[in-house]
């Protein structure tokens, strides 16, 4: 059970509905991840803009990005996110059985290879990112990335570690169908 009550759009503030009718045109919803941060509508503001900036920009495809959601949120046992992430994919045509390896093993994934070689990186970033090498971080220019997009995915992967923590320390309810 939540551990704080998400607040309805009939409940919210002007600031916030405001917000809200952007997030909703985005996922025609607005999930309880947002309606949770609206306590705090300055956070819930600047949340919701770097999701945008991340998730909906940037050079590298939004299947990628939804990609590393699932691998960083199965990396640090996020159902909320894994499901909200599966469900995304799957709108996107991804198939049940790849975003399954996504959270169980990404060799098997049948992505492309530079993707695997990214979503390797990514999931050990975020389990253990003292340990990433250098040689690492060269082998994913030796495919293609920029710093440019390096550093992108790995800001895709710092967001989702910070909604993963703040939905599994506030027992944040699922509202999305888990995949």
């Amino acid at each position: 059970m939540t551990r704080i009550k998400p607040i309805e759009k009939e409940e919210a503030s002007d600031e916030v509905r405001i917000i809200y009718r952007d997030i909703e045109a985005a996922f025609g919803m607005v999930p309880n991840l947002f309606k949770t941060y609206a306590y705090f509508p300055a956070l819930l503001r600047v949340n919701w803009e770097k999701t945008k900036v991340l998730m909906m920009g940037g050079e590298l495809p939004r299947e990628l990005k939804e990609s590393i959601a699932v691998v960083v949120s199965a990396a640090n046992v996020c159902n909320y996110c894994v499901a909200a992430h599966s469900m995304a994919l799957q709108m996107m045509g991804f198939p049940k059985e790849k975003i399954d390896a996504l959270t169980k093993n990404i060799e098997k994934s049948e992505m492309f290879p530079r993707d695997q070689k990214i979503l390797q990186y990514v999931r050990k970033a975020t389990l253990t990112p003292h340990r990433i090498t250098d040689s690492e971080t060269d082998e994913l220019k030796s495919l293609g990335l920029t710093d440019s997009q390096i550093v992108e995915i790995l800001g895709v992967m710092e967001l989702f570690t910070g909604y993963n923590k703040f939905l599994d320390a506030l027992a944040v309810e699922i509202d999305f169908p888990e995949a």
